[in-house]
């Protein structure tokens, strides 16, 4: 199947019966698929009028209980961080898709990974974090969804699926659990309570100076167990590397295979490929550069996650940065050609 349509059939599948959107390049196949498959199985599919429509409508959905879900594509993105952040201020379980395209503004609609500081440091307004999940292949995709409603609504949180117009768009092999979505009891949602409990409100205005610090003191509580109990990586070859490549999505399937040209080479590299990049993996990172002699990061941006694994490596070694951006993908031969340079600079 291809990326998007992958994608959206996993949320079905998962339990998702309500999806509110707008199309924009490189995820507008979301959203059809999503329009010819929901009037078949009693779902709501509606085409907003703009992207500030379709995350509130996401936000009232999500309040009632429901599994709900949104794509987008980078400056839809954008439009929809206020929306994102109620959701958040609501403790609201959600998915959000951004299949990247190139910016900032309109950019361009080829891949990018330059969503990285929106999607984990400012999604939108006010202190709140979303987890973030960043598979690499379409099979990926297909299992990352279930996973990312589970946990959004372990920890009542928003959660977002960062893809590229790369995996959007790619076709591949892709198999579905033969598994019936069951929906759990949410004493939380604000679907009607038959007079048998108090009434549910949700809400993200406290006048309160006090009640409003509390919230998201309690919040960030939260996220802490979130830090400790959910990163997700994917390690390969550190165990004696000497240099290890940091890469992410579509990115980390070009690295793999620069880093098995360099083993050929005789150049022990590995990977570490983070797979939440909210909660990032940075335990993974912080073991491996007791061992390591070099770290390299790549990305399809100017590289915003390389801030994340020099705090997480902390000093002990360098940390070195290779990216395309504009929607140019690197590739393995220009990987290689980095690794060897630090490889030639290290002891």
């Amino acid at each position: 199947m291809k990326g998007n349509e992958a994608l959206a059939e996993a949320a079905i599948r998962s339990g998702c019966r309500h999806f509110f959107g707008y199309p924009i390049t490189p995820q507008t196949e979301v959203a059809a698929y999503m329009a010819k498959r929901m009037p078949k199985i009693g779902g709501t599919y509606m085409q907003a009028e703009s992207e500030v429509a379709a995350i509130n409508m996401i936000l009232g959905s999500a309040s009632a209980g429901v599994r709900a879900m949104t794509s987008s594509s980078s400056p839809g993105i954008s439009l929809k961080g206020e929306g994102i952040s109620y959701i958040a201020g609501s403790d609201l379980p959600c998915l959000i898709i951004n299949v990247q395209r190139g910016g900032p503004g309109l950019g361009g609609i080829q891949p990018s990974q330059a969503d990285y500081w929106q999607a984990t440091k400012a999604t939108g307004h006010g202190d709140f974090q979303i987890l973030v999940f960043a598979p690499s292949t379409v099979q990926e995709m297909v299992d990352t969804v279930a996973d990312a409603y589970d946990m959004a609504e372990k920890y009542r949180m928003p959660a977002m699926i960062l893809a590229d117009g790369m995996l959007g768009q790619m076709m591949e092999p892709v198999v579905f659990e033969d598994k019936e979505y069951v929906p759990a009891e949410k004493p939380w949602a604000t679907n009607g309570h038959g007079f048998k409990r108090e009434r549910n409100v949700t809400n993200t205005l406290y006048l309160t100076p006090n009640e409003l610090e509390k919230r998201v003191v309690d919040r960030f509580k939260r996220y802490e167990i979130v830090k400790e109990n959910e990163p997700r990586v994917e390690c390969l070859g550190t165990e004696d590397a000497d240099i290890i490549v940091v890469a992410y999505g579509a990115t980390s399937r070009i690295v793999k295979s620069a880093v098995k040209s360099a083993r050929e080479q005789g150049i022990k590299a590995g990977v570490i490929r983070p797979i939440t990049l909210w909660p990032f993996p940075d335990k993974a990172i912080a073991a491996a550069a007791d061992t390591a002699k070099a770290f390299l990061c790549v990305e399809m941006s100017m590289g915003q996650m390389v801030d994340d694994v020099r705090l997480a490596v902390n000093g002990k070694k360098d940390v070195h940065f290779f990216g395309r951006t504009g929607g140019v993908i690197p590739t393995p031969a220009e990987v290689l050609e980095q690794i060897k340079k630090i490889a030639g600079g290290v002891k």
